[in-house]
């Protein structure tokens, strides 16, 4: 998981993941789309591989990156875990407010 932080950390490198999460794109219309140097995006590339973020295919000279979204299962689960931990303690607050604002009061219509 340390390293897929890592990875999304940077936003130049989330704004990658977002420009090939539904299609593959090679790595120069990548970098055309920002205004760093192609070793630069390439460089981020290698971290969001490195990460199991990106899928990275050769076809001739040119290396084609798509999104791996299973590269964000565990960063995932861990943040669901503790979404879900946060809903129940919202639940049994509420819960409780009910009952006590519901005491002596007659039925809810």
């Amino acid at each position: 998981m340390q390293a897929t932080l890592h990875a999304i950390a940077e936003p130049r490198r989330r704004e990658i993941l977002g420009l090939v999460r539904h299609r593959e794109m090679t790595a120069g219309s990548i970098a055309s789309h920002f205004d760093v140097t192609r070793p630069a995006i390439s460089q981020h590339l290698r971290v969001l591989h490195g990460a199991g973020l990106v899928s990275e295919r050769r076809q001739g000279t040119r290396r084609i990156y798509r999104a791996r979204p299973e590269g964000l299962l565990e960063l995932r689960k861990f943040l669901d875990e503790f979404w879900d931990d946060r809903l129940d303690a919202l639940k049994r607050e509420v819960e409780a407010e009910q009952e006590n604002g519901d005491a002596g009061e007659g039925p809810r219509r």
